[in-house]
């Protein structure tokens, strides 16, 4: 059952991380088309966010090793503790990583504002949506569970956002078609 768990567990991340990367990938071309240091900016915010994650979901994916020893009697009386960091560092390895992804974020709403990629309402929506989302994942470092709540209307832009691209795409210069 355990080995399932972390099999999905890392099969999930794999997916995760070919996602999120492959994303800023796929936006390089267009995002170049405005500004390339803005488009290598939006890259770099999406490997540092993922590989963040990775990192905080390997912390989270040790628990399952320690709980083992525990319930074994083997390594002695710092499980709690151990646990404890593992825990935390998880939840700060996530919290960071979406912090990242909300920089990222504000960087590609700047490429789409500059090269009128998409209408400037639904870009100016992303912006808000991002900064409120980066106070919400800095706010949870602190204690404060706002988070999700917070994240609300940063993912009403991407879902909105998917669907302009979805059935209007781009609106790029006659040079770039």
């Amino acid at each position: 059952m355990k080995t399932s768990l972390l099999i999905g567990v890392l099969l999930m991340a794999v997916v995760h991380s070919i996602v999120n990367i492959g994303l800023s990938v796929l936006a390089f071309p267009v995002l170049s088309t405005v500004n390339g240091y803005v488009a290598r900016g939006y890259l770099a915010a999406g490997i540092a966010a993922t590989t963040t994650a990775i990192a905080g979901a390997l912390f989270v994916a040790l628990l399952a090793p320690l709980g083992d020893a525990f319930v074994a009697g083997e390594g002695g009386g710092h499980f709690e503790t151990i646990a404890l960091l593992l825990e935390r560092g998880g939840f700060f390895g996530y919290q960071i990583s979406m912090t990242l992804w909300g920089v990222g974020g504000l960087i590609l709403c700047s490429a789409l504002f500059i090269g009128r990629l998409v209408p400037r309402a639904l870009t100016v929506w992303g912006f808000v949506g991002y900064i409120v989302f980066v106070v919400g994942t800095v706010a949870e470092m602190f204690g404060f569970g706002i988070g999700v709540m917070l994240a609300l209307p940063g993912g009403l832009f991407e879902l909105s956002l998917s669907f302009w691209l979805i059935f209007k795409g781009f609106n790029l210069p006659k040079t770039v078609l």
